[in-house]
């Protein structure tokens, strides 16, 4: 009996890495959802739920308003495990909400930043948002280019190097109003890269990404998606304008 017992207890523990399958390996999944409010109305205290539930197991949920039609709200979900931000999408999918969009990618450290300490590195692969002072987000994704004549991946090391750290020269002039997260997609979505930029005002955003749209790296390489901009405020206040 005491054997069946114990062949009973192997049998239910969990197979190496099972747990660990659906969570990268170093960083954070990253969902933004872009959605239009569901044509029956909005279930308030159902959304609120959703956020408080997802915040209360340790994920950041930062909800904000988008401008234009392309979306009325936006969610981005940061945290470990994708079944959890899958389960997120479930979830407001169930409330009525239809998604207009969405995007998935991870957070990471750029291999021209290697060389950073690892409280550096931190923030990136770990970050805490949105940033206090910074309520205006705008979210695109973007690719480098792969053409005949301009294709970023046949460049040297050397090379890409040296056009990003121009490139990140002229992000810097910014870093007192505008905060970039930059997320890897490359084989998990459309583009191969995800920027969300927090601002402390709208224009901002405007100026950061007309400045950088010179660079070299950005000039002859980029490639650039959607741009959905909106305003950060509580889960409460964005539920408020649907």
């Amino acid at each position: 009996m005491e054997q069946d017992q114990r062949q009973q207890e192997e049998n239910s523990v969990e197979a190496p890495g099972e747990e660990q399958a659906s969570t990268p390996r170093q960083g954070w999944g990253v969902l933004h959802l872009f959605v239009k409010a569901p044509s029956g109305g909005t279930d308030r205290e159902g959304t609120l739920g959703v956020c408080k539930r997802a915040e209360a197991e340790g994920y950041q949920v930062i909800a904000f308003a988008v401008l234009g039609h392309k979306a009325d709200a936006g969610f981005m979900v940061i945290g470990p495990d994708l079944w959890r931000l899958r389960q997120f999408q479930s979830e407001i999918a169930a409330l009525g909400y239809v998604l207009a969009y969405s995007y998935f990618s991870i957070t990471e450290v750029s291999e021209y930043a290697s060389s950073l300490s690892e409280g550096r590195k931190r923030p990136r692969l770990y970050p805490k948002l949105p940033p206090a002072d910074k309520m205006s987000i705008c979210f695109y994704p973007m690719s480098k280019a792969r053409g005949e004549v301009n294709n970023w991946y046949l460049l040297s090391y050397e090379e890409r190097e040296r056009l990003m750290f121009e490139h990140g020269a002229s992000g810097r002039k910014f870093s007192d109003r505008v905060t970039q997260l930059v997320t890897g997609s490359t084989g998990l979505d459309d583009f191969e890269w995800g920027v969300t930029l927090f601002a402390e005002r709208p224009d901002d955003l405007k100026d950061v990404v007309y400045t950088m749209r010179f660079d070299e790296a950005s000039a002859l390489y980029g490639i650039f998606g959607p741009f959905y901009t909106g305003l950060i405020a509580s889960a409460e206040e964005v539920l408020e304008l649907l």
